[in-house]
């Protein structure tokens, strides 16, 4: 058996640790997971927590974990991949100084500009009144984005000068933020492109598109992410080779002259205009929920893609290009600001669900709701609306919609674009053989 490490406990690792255990000769532990985690065959719950650098390097000495994959960002930002690197031992994920493509915004913007990399007009703002006075006649809407990290809600789009007012104020008062980003808006479908990289050496993954919105319609607050599906049918291989071009070799060709090559997960938020494609934002690690719509797809070993990569050995992932994927987040009631806790976990008895828990605790012999997204339903099929319209219909039946809240809009974006919902007809989305 080789032993792997996972870190983190959400619906993200749930579902990389998931992908890991194909492999039936790797034993994969979690730390700290959930709890269940621990119902995954060949997947263990280690209780040591993600910023805990110290025990989590002693475990995986201790265990000879062959390898380490990181979740979450508050880890990589605070440097968890050098710790682990100068301890000698195999990690996959950037490092601290990289890690600031997401933990600054005002760093990542640099970048972009440095990099000729295509993304919104910007300024950087350290107090309240500089900020207004920007705004304060600036044309609506704007984009205002907390310059560190936020556990995804650190942004916000006003539609007004008002609403702007509000948002500055609100993400001023973020705990540790004391700089923020204000960005012209850019009107266009958004979606996720994330690759594997080491260096400039990358394997591309499926598109997939977040819904970030609260509610239907993308109405409602910003989330950590509602739902998702993959791959995108309104986006053909042109959109892919077209982000790889423009947007992705530059980056890490970038990062790799200022000494810092970037290995990990690379997530480029993405916006298509009518002047072509164009980054919101960098993550350094997968998406939630885009994890989970994607790994699925992967027919290839996930262990040994890593592996292979960090050896600098060429690597070719296969995908299976007859399914797309969808997935609905059932978050607790109050979420995002105040999620009521301790709620009953709906049962689902229906083997065309795939169900990923995040949010979940033990308590007196049985599990429960703990915190704001509990837990993600996802299925697959060749038609996005019967994906749809079955995942809609298992969530009505079995959901208290008094205790949660969801989205029953997720892939409405595809079902409206798109007349003809077969994979791969006209040829699109074929990332075997791309890279």
């Amino acid at each position: 058996m080789e032993n792997w490490l996972v870190i983190g406990s959400g619906g993200r690792e749930y579902a990389i640790a998931k992908c890991l255990a194909k492999n039936k000769k790797n034993n994969i532990y979690v730390a700290p997971g959930n709890v269940m985690m621990n119902q995954l065959s060949r997947v263990n719950c280690v209780d040591i927590d993600e910023m805990d650098f110290i025990h989590l390097i002693k475990f995986a000495k201790d265990n000879q974990v062959i390898c380490t994959v990181v979740g979450p960002e508050q880890p990589l930002s605070k440097g968890i991949v050098d710790a682990f690197k100068d301890a000698n031992l195999n990690i996959f994920g950037p490092d601290k100084y990289s890690a600031q493509l997401e933990s600054s915004k005002a760093f990542a913007k640099e970048i972009m500009k440095e990099a000729n990399i295509p993304t919104a007009n910007y300024r950087e703002f350290k107090n309240f009144k500089d900020a207004i006075t920007y705004i304060d006649g600036h044309s609506m809407p704007v984009v205002i984005k907390a310059n560190g990290l936020a556990n995804g809600k650190g942004v916000i789009v006003a539609q007004s000068e008002d609403e702007a007012r509000t948002a500055v104020e609100m993400l001023f008062n973020l705990p540790n933020q004391n700089e923020i980003i204000v960005e012209d808006f850019l009107s266009g479908q958004e979606f996720s492109f994330i690759v594997m990289a080491n260096g400039e050496d990358i394997i591309p993954m499926p598109l997939a598109q977040d819904h970030k919105r609260l509610m239907n319609d993308d109405k409602g607050p910003n989330t950590g992410g509602m739902g998702a599906y993959s791959p995108l049918p309104q986006f053909g291989n042109n959109v892919i080779k077209e982000t790889i071009k423009s947007i992705i070799k530059p980056l890490l060709h970038k990062m790799k002259d200022n000494g810092h090559p970037f290995t990990g997960f690379l997530y480029a938020g993405l916006v298509m205009t009518e002047q072509g494609i164009k980054v919101i934002e960098f993550n350094v690690r997968m998406g939630d929920p885009e994890t989970q719509v994607i790994l699925p797809q992967l027919k290839s070993d996930f262990g040994n893609l890593i592996n292979e990569l960090l050896n600098n050995q060429s690597v070719r992932a296969q995908w299976d290009e007859s399914n797309y994927h969808l997935g609905v987040v059932l978050a607790a009631k109050g979420y995002p600001k105040k999620p009521v806790d301790h709620l009953k976990l709906p049962i689902f008895n229906n083997n065309d669900l795939d169900i990923s828990y995040a949010g979940v605790q033990f308590n007196e012999g049985d599990v429960y709701s703990h915190g704001g997204r509990i837990m993600m339903v996802t299925s697959k099929g060749d038609n996005i609306a019967a994906i749809q319209k079955k995942i809609n219909k298992e969530i009505k039946n079995n959901v208290n919609s008094d205790d949660y809240v969801y989205r029953t809009d997720i892939g409405s974006k595809a079902i409206s674009e798109t007349l003809i919902l077969k994979v791969n007809k006209k040829g699109t989305h074929k990332l075997n053989g791309l890279i």
